[in-house]
């Protein structure tokens, strides 16, 4: 084994550091939904083709930085569930468009308070500000940009 003290510095490597947080994170997120038949990636495929409508696989996949092939994967089984539905996209023959079933948003919809109890657990254990960070990281909010007036949007679409 090498002494080299240059290389200590390694032990604090952010890379690795992230890749460990998200392992945990993820672990928490799918012993908190597993009651509900989800995992953390299904809820959040859910939460996407909800909140952005069908997608192309590939604008999902850019939408949730996922590789395609997982994505695709992914998709697969949410079907098999029953929780999306896949078809072929009328202007290109080659992409396939997901779109959130009614029994995918009513799971959804009753995994939602769980998925925030964990949410809130895991801000708290790692603070608002870390979690603010990770966000930032990430690019802001997940998934899709959020209304700058969430207000003023509910209104709209209940007109």
């Amino acid at each position: 084994m090498s002494s080299d003290p240059g290389l200590f510095e390694t032990t604090r490597c952010l890379c690795l550091a992230v890749r460990r947080a998200s392992r945990a994170i993820t672990r928490e997120f799918d012993q908190a939904l597993r009651p509900h038949g989800l995992r953390a990636t299904q809820f959040t495929l859910l939460s996407a083709l909800h909140l952005g409508g069908p997608r192309s696989i590939g604008d999902l996949a850019e939408m949730l930085s996922a590789d395609r092939t997982t994505l695709t994967r992914n998709l697969a089984v949410a079907e098999q569930h029953g929780w999306v539905t896949l078809r072929a996209d009328r202007n290109d023959g080659r992409s396939r468009i997901a779109a959130i079933t009614t029994k995918g948003s009513r799971t959804l919809e009753t995994a939602l308070p769980t998925w925030r109890k964990a949410q809130q657990r895991l801000t708290e254990t790692i603070g608002g500000q870390t979690a603010a960070s990770l966000r930032k990281l990430a690019g802001g909010p997940c998934v899709m940009p959020l209304p700058e007036n969430p207000s003023a949007s509910r209104k709209e679409k209940m007109r």
